[in-house]
């Protein structure tokens, strides 16, 4: 373990970049060595808890993220818990993307996230809201949904009716088509706990009032910043504001003051200088990763795990990251890193995986990729064939 010996207490604990991601696979249970991790997680819940929301834009990558955290977690757990014991609220998340959170930590995430600075306004000026127009339609939507499941046209013509023409104004872009002005904010009443998806009607999405009330937004982000530091920790403010799409500047002065009140401890990695974890959590593995694992679209770990050079390196960068942006390719992990990637085909329980490693893979680490593969099926409730494409080593490969 890396550990700071006496006649060096006052200097900050040095750790490697291994020993750090080591850390982070065994904390999500997504470490191929079983012993490297403590009690496998149970419950849709804890999984997704561990991981800091699942990105769920693609409901199925969502489910299988969870499922490849757990024990014996499949995609019908997932589903029982977000929409039967509601332990799962599918809404938006960091970086105002879809992602399911856990029902019990729904106050803090709406605490924090409607803490987070917003940027620059993107929309042109004919386009935009007013600070009051921006509260009034949030608490319409709030108002709208409680007691109610609702498809988004059915919900556009209550905030219009609860709010004023204005706000079905036909200015913002969308796919195919202009949206109504109050569309920009859907995210934001999402942030403020007044919406969350319900289950679909047919085969539209339809929104409820989940009834949160936000904590506190100081005590939330602190809180939220703990979290995320025992996750993906060790880590930099600008690490953490890439993940949470918020103001550089503004994430190192939570940082500072976390570490003014000694909440949060300074270390160095080994490779890239100063970054933070949660106070006294400076222990890390020595023993490096070996194995391999299968992660699918906007996996939590890839996206949150920084520095991304170090996850993706050399011909990974090119193949399996989309203009630095993670998460565009379901990855192959071997010995930690990216050294893949994979896709699949399902026709009806066959679910067909084919693999692309970026070199070749010895007989043992294909035994192991089968394992891996036959442990997806089993999350999708399918049956697993695998295809080991050719290796690839570039975007057109």
């Amino acid at each position: 373990m890396t550990t700071r010996s006496p006649a060096t207490a006052s200097a900050p604990v040095t750790v490697t970049w291994a020993g750090a991601n080591a850390r982070r696979l065994a904390r999500q249970h997504l470490h191929p060595d079983a012993a490297a991790t403590a009690s496998p997680f149970t419950a849709p819940g804890e999984a997704v808890a561990a991981m800091l929301g699942a990105h769920a834009q693609v409901l199925s990558a969502a489910e299988l993220s969870v499922g490849l955290r757990g024990d014996g977690l499949t995609r019908t757990d997932v589903r029982t818990a977000l929409w039967t014991d509601r332990t799962l609220v599918k809404t938006f998340g960091p970086r105002g993307t879809v992602h399911l959170l856990p029902a019990a930590d729904l106050p803090l995430w709406t605490g924090a996230l409607s803490a987070v600075p917003t940027g620059p306004n993107p929309f042109p000026k004919d386009a935009r809201m007013t600070p009051d127009q921006v509260e009034a339609v949030v608490a319409a939507v709030g108002d709208a949904l409680t007691g109610a499941e609702l498809t988004i046209d059915e919900l556009s013509d209550e905030v219009v009716a609860r709010t004023g023409p204005w706000a079905g104004d036909l200015v913002m872009p969308g796919f195919r088509a202009m949206w109504p002005r109050w569309r920009q904010v859907l995210h934001l009443a999402g942030h403020r706990g007044a919406l969350a998806y319900a289950p679909n009607r047919g085969r539209k999405a339809t929104y409820t009032n989940p009834g949160c009330t936000p904590l506190p937004g100081p005590g939330a982000l602190a809180a939220l910043i703990e979290r995320y530091l025992y996750a993906y920790g060790p880590a930099t403010p600008a690490h953490f504001a890439r993940w949470l799409a918020a103001p550089k500047r503004w994430a190192a002065e939570r940082f500072a003051a976390l570490a003014a009140s000694g909440t949060i401890e300074e270390v160095t990695l080994a490779e890239d200088g100063p970054a933070w974890v949660v106070a006294g959590d400076a222990d890390f593995p020595d023993a490096p990763v070996r194995g391999v694992r299968l992660l699918p679209y906007f996996d939590a770990f890839t996206i949150a795990s920084w520095p991304r050079e170090r996850l993706f390196p050399g011909a990974a960068w090119e193949r399996a990251l989309a203009g630095g942006q993670a998460g565009n390719f379901p990855v192959l992990l071997g010995d930690g890193v990216v050294a893949g990637v994979w896709h699949q085909r399902r026709s009806g329980r066959r679910i067909a995986v084919t693999v692309e490693p970026l070199k070749p893979l010895s007989g043992a680490r294909l035994r192991d990729l089968a394992e891996q593969v036959e442990r997806v099926a089993a999350i999708m409730e399918g049956t697993a064939e695998l295809t080991v494409g050719p290796v690839t080593v570039g975007p057109h490969a």
